[in-house]
């Protein structure tokens, strides 16, 4: 089987992986997944892959590179893969793998389950009863309590701003913006340890994720922390309020999101070269960029 060349050849899309239970299959039924293809479950072992026929030529190294890199097509097939995995994970405790997890047919999917039904069975033993929350961290010098109508340390009077000049006004100004900035900073930092200490009373895991910038930052000032905790499903509001509370500080902003499926804490399978032009990977695994849990 190739991964170029004729439009009817298929490779098999892997979403997660999941004991072999009736919600599994429940789950999918008549859901659609990427580029609207059924999603259907290859079963090996007591375990089950939730699975998709997708076409091959779509998923070689180089049609996947550029899927991968027109945003709105890697837009539409995390979505599309998300879907799948919250409508899993509703039903029944699920390991989301990457996106864009193809394999070269079904019989590889099995191989993949048999050669690491160990290191499932015992990442869905970890996970079971617990959930993903993420929690991000921000600096934000426009998040700060109203004055309380002291001047503060090197502020003038409005009877003495008036007095100076236009060019001294301005550079006051500018000093009161930096202090501004540099304090919600300095409290950010504070508050973003205080947050990782009241959080890891609670949760059983932490991973770090790169911090987020531009257009994946969410609201105002800058991301200075962005971690997930593996929490206790019984103590998640617990967690979400200490460590709102604990983030409570004059120019900081913290928050708490989810629950999320475990996106963070599913290893997923070894990544293997791209297919080569005309032939897939013998070891199964054609291609993997990062999931949505990667946040």
């Amino acid at each position: 089987m190739t991964l170029v060349g004729n439009e009817e050849e298929t490779a098999v899309y892997v979403y997660a992986v999941t004991r072999e239970v009736p919600e599994a299959e429940a789950a999918v039924a008549a859901l659609p997944g990427v580029l609207g293809t059924p999603v259907r479950t290859v079963s090996e072992g007591g375990l089950t892959a939730l699975a998709g026929r997708v076409p091959a030529h779509l998923f070689g190294e180089e049609a996947l590179k550029r899927q991968l890199e027109d945003l709105e097509q890697l837009e539409s097939m995390a979505r599309a893969h998300n879907a799948v995995v919250e409508a899993v994970t509703a039903r029944t405790l699920a390991l989301p793998l990457r996106l864009a997890t193809v394999y070269l047919d079904e019989e590889r999917v099995r191989e993949m389950l048999r050669e690491r039904a160990e290191e499932f069975r015992e990442l869905l033993g970890r996970l079971e009863g617990h959930l993903e929350l993420g929690v991000k961290v921000y600096a934000d010098p426009q998040h700060r309590p109203a004055a309380s109508g002291q001047s503060g340390a090197g502020e003038r009077a409005p009877a003495a701003q008036a007095a100076v000049s236009p060019g001294r006004a301005y550079l006051q100004q500018r000093r009161m913006q930096r202090r501004s900035r540099e304090d919600a900073y300095r409290s950010a930092e504070q508050a973003a340890a205080a947050v990782a200490a009241e959080a890891e009373l609670i949760a059983v895991d932490r991973v770090r994720h790169r911090l987020q910038q531009g257009e994946l930052a969410a609201g105002p000032g800058q991301n200075i922390a962005n971690d997930a905790y593996l929490v206790p499903v019984a103590q998640a509001e617990e967690f979400r309020r200490r460590v709102l509370a604990a983030g409570e500080a004059p120019g900081v902003r913290v928050e708490v999101t989810g629950p999320w499926a475990p996106y963070s804490f599913a290893t997923p399978p070894p990544d293997a070269a791209p297919a080569p032009a005309g032939e897939g990977p013998a070891g199964g695994a054609v291609a993997g960029a990062p999931g949505p849990g990667e946040r």
